[in-house]
This record gives C-alpha cells, structure tokens and sequence, in this order.
C-alpha cells in the first residue's frame, strides 16, 4: 500500500512546490452534485456520454487545490486557514489539468502561505489562482494512502439506443389490457409520443380516463374498448390480436396471471408452436451491454423441453436487440454436473443441444454458477474455459423461483432497470412491473418492437443501413424429438403452454 509522508513546518522552504495533473472525468461531474448539491445543469451531463457544452464547477476546480495542498505538499495533517481563489477559464469534460501549489511565505509557527495555480495542461492557460493560508504540521506525519470505498454509477445507457432504434419502425398497434391505475396509461401514453407503440386501450371507461387525468394526460383521442372486468379486459386484448386488430399486448393494471390467462387459453388464446416464456431485459449499473434473463416470471419448474424454447426464444431476443451471437450461460448452484442437483443435469444437456445445433443463433455452456458466468476471473479461478464462461449475454434460471429473485436482486439492490416481454405466443406481450418506471415501460415497448421485426423479417435491425446483418436463426427442430423427456422431467408449469 502506498504511503505518504508530509513536510513538517521546520522543513518547508519558500519556493518549494509541488504538482500533479487531472483529467476531467465526466464521472467527476456526475459525483459532484451528490456531494454539493449543486445542480447547475451546465455542469451536469442530461444522459451518459452527452458532455457537450458542460464544464467542471469552480469549487470543484478549487477542491484540487486543497488536494495538492494535503496529498502533496506540505502533506498529511494540513488544515486550512483562509483561501481566496479567482477563476480565469472553465475546464470541460476530457480536458487535463495541472495543479501546482508554491509556497510563497513561512510565517509565524505553524503557519504557511501558498500560491496555488490550475492551469491546463497543453497550453498553460491558468483557470484558477489565488492564496491559501494554512497550518502545517511541527512533526512528521507518516499514513497510508486510503482506499476509497467503490462506487457504482450507471454511467452506461442501455436502453436508449435499443428505443432510438424501434422509433425508427411503424408503431406498433398494441392492445393495452386494463390500464386503469396512474402508471399503466402513462407508460402507454409515453410510447405512443415517442413513436413506438399506437395504443388501443380495453377496460374500465372511466377508470381510464380517471387515471391518466391524475397525470394530467387525456385519452379522448384513443380507442377504448369497453370492459367489465380486468379478465375481460384481458380476453378483449387478445381477441384484437386474434382479429388483426392489434400487434402486441402491453399489461396494464391487471395482474399477470390475469393476462396471462387470456394469452394461453385454448379456445381464444394465443398458443405458438413454442412454449410461452418471458424475457427480462436488464440494464445493470457498469455492465457495457444488457443482460438477458429468462424465465423469472412463467414457468415455475420447466423441464428440458421447456428450456429449450426458454433459450431458443430468448436467444432470438437478443439478436433482435443487436446481439450477434448470445452467449447463454445456463444457471445452477455450481459448475460441475452433480446427479443431486436436477438443473446441473438439465444444464449439460441444454449445453450440448445449442452445441449440436439444435439451439440456433446462439452459443450455450452449462451448468455455471452465476459467478463464473458473469465474470472471468472467478471462471478462469475454477478452471472454467469456454466462449460463454465469464462473459454470459443471456442468463437461463433453473426455475421460476431463482429468476424472480436474480431479477429483483438486480433491479433492487444493484439498480438495475428491467424491460419485459413475453415471447412464444402468436403476439408478444409488454409485461412491464406495475412497480417500473415510465424508461422500463418505454424499453419494454422498445424491444418488443424490435422483436417483431426479427419475426417478420428475420434479421435484426440494424442502426446503420449499411451495417452488416447477422443471418435469421433457422427454425429450431421439434423440441420432442431433440430431447426425449424421462419421469423425472415432468412438466410444472404456471400458466404456460403450447
């Protein structure tokens, strides 16, 4: 550990110096406001990456200055007495700075007068100069570099990209079920003004109208199909996809299962040839790109049959989402297949299914530990060497129970958000949190877009026309006949089906 010693009063010498030069990180303008409060939108970017036009505040061009004084000379133990500081320039995001203090004045024990100068590195120009009085230390002081403690901040959008990329599709004609609590229609609303959806509501009349009134929204421009009950309301979205009436189905106040219960219905429902499964699409504080998780939301205890259309769908998802070839690291409590553990198991098979090409679009390892599908180090710790290990795009849950508590963990304790789509079905389903923020309920809208239009054309959507595209994923064979399922792999199943 490094350490750092200061110069004692007896010691110091008009005229000695010291410097060290500063980048102006953009992170330091983010921090900067949770310590100051200051909120000067000049000095704090609108979204990650956007830093034209913002300059670094003064006080915290001055707060080098105290932190030449203390870490560089005199050191250790200084205190300040008095500064008058003038500021000449302004620094931007990306700009390096040289800090300078001189002492100028011993005087009167323990006290010293300092010049300290801020000046940009490259042509000199100063940005702040001034005097600082101090107090220095009569002994030596020798003391550890501190660590500071981490910080995480979501420095990487995610999202935005994902909803500037389906803006630039149709609208998506989307049946909204039961949108009758002040969230539900303003998440609906929100996309249908960013260009992403075109809602056709079905519920409460005036429980709508009430609703988007207490966000100051009116609805009296939109269809709005009458509805007793939520359950009914429900049925109605998935009768309008049925009669061509609407594209996708976004939740509104209702519960899943509620929605859900119309989507599966055999007479009336939504049944694909695949297994209905849900997709979460998370935006994780210092992750570079989003991180697929499935299924934390349907099938309680799928058997292999079901993961297999659990990976197949969401590997889709990724692609459509501009994931070229999602790794799919397949979860269990450890990494190594124990006959006790029934997902290690099912993760070795499902691992040499994607292997055999009978999982498409994607490359699978399994069974891995959620750590060492995440991060390399603790893969490359346990001997773990694969092309998914450590750098998973997508994250297979053994069972229901695992993903809700992965996918809250990440939105609640590591402020992750969450976009959700229900994928299988003959339309796709929005199935935002009634919890989630009105940016969760737009990329929701936004992926499920993007979705669509891997269905329709099977390729992604590119953000530069002359891009590239990946290939379609060829259509995965019948899952019956790629895995026989044994006794032991019987279906348990929520409100899933084919």
């Amino acid at each position: 550990m490094a350490r750092i010693t200061n110069v004692t009063r007896d010691e110091l010498a008009v005229g000695a110096d010291a410097s060290f030069e500063r980048v102006v990180a953009e992170r330091d303008l983010q921090l900067f406001p949770h310590v100051s409060g200051n909120r000067n939108p000049r000095m704090l970017p609108d979204r990650p990456g956007e830093t034209d036009g913002v300059v670094a505040p003064s006080v915290w061009i001055a707060s080098l200055v105290a932190a030449a004084l203390r870490n560089r000379l005199p050191g250790p133990g200084t205190y300040d007495r008095a500064q008058t500081l003038a500021f000449h320039g302004r620094a931007a995001v990306g700009e390096r700075l040289r800090v300078r203090v001189r002492c100028i004045e011993t005087c009167e024990r323990p006290v010293a007068r300092f010049a300290p100068v801020v000046a940009c590195a490259d042509d000199g120009a100063p940005l702040c100069t001034g005097e600082a009085e101090v107090e220095v230390l009569v002994e030596r002081e020798t003391v550890d570099a501190r660590v500071l403690p981490r910080l995480i901040l979501d420095e990487v959008d995610q999202f935005t990209p994902l909803k500037a990329l389906a803006a630039t599709l149709p609208p998506l004609v989307t049946a909204v079920a039961a949108p009758e609590d002040a969230n539900a229609p303003g998440g609906a609303l929100l996309a249908r003004e960013r260009g992403l959806i075109a809602p056709v509501l079905s519920g409460d009349r005036a429980a709508i109208a009430r609703a988007a009134a207490e966000l100051g929204k009116d609805v009296a421009g939109l269809p709005v199909e009458a509805a007793p009950s939520h359950a009914a309301a429900a049925q109605l979205a998935a009768a309008m996809v049925n009669e061509a009436q609407a594209d996708a189905i976004m939740k509104g106040a209702l519960h899943s299962d509620e929605l859900l219960a119309a989507v599966v219905r055999r007479e009336g429902g939504l049944r694909g040839e695949r297994r209905i499964t849900p997709v979460f699409v998370m935006d994780v504080p210092k992750l570079e790109e989003p991180r697929f998780i499935t299924d934390a939301a349907i099938n309680i205890s799928p058997d292999l049959v079901t993961k297999v259309d659990i990976v197949q769908n969401a590997i889709e998802l990724a692609r459509a989402c501009g994931v070229e070839t999602p790794r799919v690291g397949i979860l269990s409590a450890v990494e190594t297949v124990n006959p006790a553990i029934p997902s290690t198991r099912d993760a070795a098979v499902l691992s040499r299914t994607a292997e055999r090409g009978q999982i498409r679009g994607g490359v699978g390892d399994g069974p891995l530990a959620m750590d060492n599908a995440m991060d390399v180090t603790a893969a490359r710790t346990k001997g773990i060497t694969s092309l998914v290990a450590g750098c998973a795009d997508v994250l297979v849950v053994p069972n229901l129970e695992a993903g809700t508590v992965l996918a809250r963990e990440l939105t609640f304790v590591a402020k992750a958000e969450a976009a959700g789509v229900v994928l299988g079905a003959e339309a796709p389903v929005m199935l935002t949190s009634r919890a989630g923020n009105d940016r969760a309920r737009l990329a929701s809208a936004a992926v499920t877009q993007l979705s669509q239009h891997w269905k329709r054309t099977g390729r992604a959507l590119a953000a530069d026309p002359a891009a590239p595209i990946p290939p379609p994923a060829a259509a995965i064979p019948p899952p019956a006949a790629a895995i026989p399922p044994s006794a032991a792999d019987a279906p348990a199943t929520a409100g899933a089906a084919r």
